[in-house]
Order: structure tokens, then C-alpha cells, then sequence
């Protein structure tokens, strides 16, 4: 991993080596914090942040749904991610800021200071290179998707993605490079770290946000799909769907536009991406560097 040089802390930046934090910070111990996922991409104009203001909302509303009181603004978080991408100098990078509870007291009823901090790294597509144009196999977990009356399923949060790291761990182990998780009713909810998008005969579904992490890749692809004249519907899919769909892809920050081609061992469709994914990819791809005139009003300039 290619590391920056600065990473802001608490109001200030430290060099990377010196953002550290003690054994016993209390996040670390019990998993109550919330995080984002946001990348910087370069366009013809600069540097630029795509969507930052969704994501940054999403980190607030994390928070509050956790009830942690992060002590910065909105405002004072969204420029700390603005200034990190300038002072590590990267053209195009991923950015992390995270919200946790620092060390002090232990026990589930802490109070410790809440910490803030933002890390920016490059990262090439999280699924890799290949995965984005061939696309990836995947396989169903053996674990479910958490019920929303168990863990806050709107809440990106440090601890629910104990969730996900089982089931991809699980699905890379048996040979695969992804996970698929249904819910606790069985119906399909999302990837490990992404959203799911199933094509049959021209119409396009995806999970609706009962149980699933609202993305914001996703709701930018749905966007995308309207204005291209594609219908696209939010309902529930189950399983065997995904095997007989014509396509189907993951969206996700990291992950961007990833086509699946495989699910449990089922080719779906020809086994490659399709054409509609072909073009919500290539579309996507244009608007976050800046190459498609739409909504510029997504990209922050650095």
C-alpha cells in the first residue's frame, strides 16, 4: 500500500507514521465508530472529490444514528478531506475519515473523546483491474446480512463490517472474489462492501434499503440509469434471479462499476459484462473525471 505523507488528526495534520493511536482506544475494543469511503479523481480542471458532500452527510448521519457527537462541523471535515488531498500531493487518491472513541475508561458505557481522523492513499479499483473489465465470480455467504432490528443497517459503522469481512474472507478462501449476502429472510442484499444490480431482459433491479447500506455509487448509477433511458426498479431479488439474470453488477466506492459473471459456480448471462453495464460503467467513469457535462455539482475541486 502506497502510503501519503500527512494525515489529519484531531484539527491538525501529524506525519503518517506519527497518526497513532493507544492499545486501549476504546473503538478498537468494541467497534462503536463510523467511517467513509470517498475517492478524488483527476479531471481536465484539477483534482476533484466526487460527491463529497453525500458522503460527508452519510458520516454525520452515522454518528447521530450511533448517538456519537463528532466535534467538528460538516464544513470543518470537508475541507480537512480537501486539504489532505493537497498536502499528500496526490492526483488521484482514496480518502478515509473515520470517527472513533479515543482511549480512557473501558467498559461499554464509555465516554472517552471522540477522535476524527483522514487518511488518503492511492487505490486502484478494489476488485482489481481485470475484475472491472471481465468481470468477478462470486459466491453466497453462509452469513447473513444483519436484520435492521439487530445492528443500524444505515449506519456505516466500524463494528458491521465484522459482517463482511466473514463472508468475502469466506467466499476468497473457496476460490471466489467476492461475497453475495441475503438477508435474514433470504433474499439477496448486497455484496461484501458493495451494492447489487441485476439486468433480465432489459430491466434493471436492485435491493431495496430494508437491509442493506444505502450506497451512494448506487444512487449515482440509478441516477445515471434514468437519464440513459433504462428502467430501474428497487424491489426485492431473490437468488435464483441473479443466476438466470442477463447481468449483473456491484457498485461501491472502492469498488466502482464491478460486473459479476459468475455466481455460485452459475455464468450469468455470457459470462462477461453486458451491454448496459458496459455503458452505466463507461458513463460512470466519464462523470467522475469530469468528461461528461452532467453533474458537475458532484465534483468538489481541490
Amino acid at each position: 500500500m502506497e502510503k501519503g505523507s500527512w494525515i489529519w488528526m484531531d484539527g491538525t495534520f501529524v506525519p503518517w507514521e506519527e497518526a497513532n493511536v493507544h492499545v486501549l482506544t476504546h473503538t478498537l475494543h468494541y467497534g462503536l465508530g463510523v467511517f467513509e469511503g470517498i475517492r478524488c479523481y483527476e479531471t481536465d480542471e484539477g483534482s476533484a472529490i466526487f460527491r463529497l458532500a453525500e458522503h460527508n452527510r452519510r458520516l454525520f448521519d452515522s454518528a447521530h444514528i450511533l448517538g456519537i457527537e463528532v466535534p467538528y462541523s460538516e464544513e470543518q471535515v470537508a475541507e480537512a478531506c480537501r486539504e489532505a488531498v493537497r498536502r499528500n500531493g496526490f492526483a488521484e487518491c482514496y480518502i478515509r475519515p473515520l470517527v472513533f472513541l479515543g482511549d480512557g475508561e473501558m467498559g461499554l458505557a464509555s465516554k472517552n473523546r471522540v477522535r476524527v481522523s483522514i487518511a488518503v492513499w492511492p487505490w486502484g479499483a478494489y476488485l482489481g483491474e481485470e475484475g472491472a473489465q471481465k468481470g468477478i465470480t462470486v459466491k453466497t455467504a453462509s452469513f447473513s446480512r444483519f436484520h435492521s432490528n439487530t445492528l443500524m443497517s444505515k449506519a456505516k459503522s466500524v463494528g458491521n463490517y465484522i459482517n463482511s469481512i466473514l463472508a468475502s474472507h469466506e467466499a476468497r478462501t473457496s476460490g471466489f472474489e467476492e461475497a453475495l449476502l441475503l438477508d435474514t429472510e433470504g433474499f439477496v442484499a448486497e455484496g461484501g462492501g458493495e451494492n447489487i444490480f441485476v439486468i433480465r431482459d432489459g430491466r434493471v433491479k436492485t435491493p431495496g434499503t430494508s437491509s442493506i447500506l444505502p450506497g451512494i455509487t448506487r444512487s449515482t448509477v440509478l441516477t445515471l440509469l434514468a437519464e440513459m433511458g433504462v428502467e430501474a426498479s428497487e424491489e426485492r431479488v431473490t437468488r435464483d434471479e441473479v443466476y438466470i439474470a442477463d447481468e449483473a453488477f456491484f457498485t461501491g466506492t472502492a469498488a466502482e462499476i464491478a460486473p459479476i459473471r459468475a455466481l455460485d459456480n452459475r455464468t450469468i448471462g455470457v459470462g462477461e459484462p453486458g451491454e448496459i453495464t458496459r455503458r452505466v460503467q463507461q458513463r460512470y467513469l466519464d462523470v467522475v473525471h469530469g468528461r461528461d457535462a452532467a453533474h458537475r455539482e458532484w465534483l468538489a475541486a481541490i
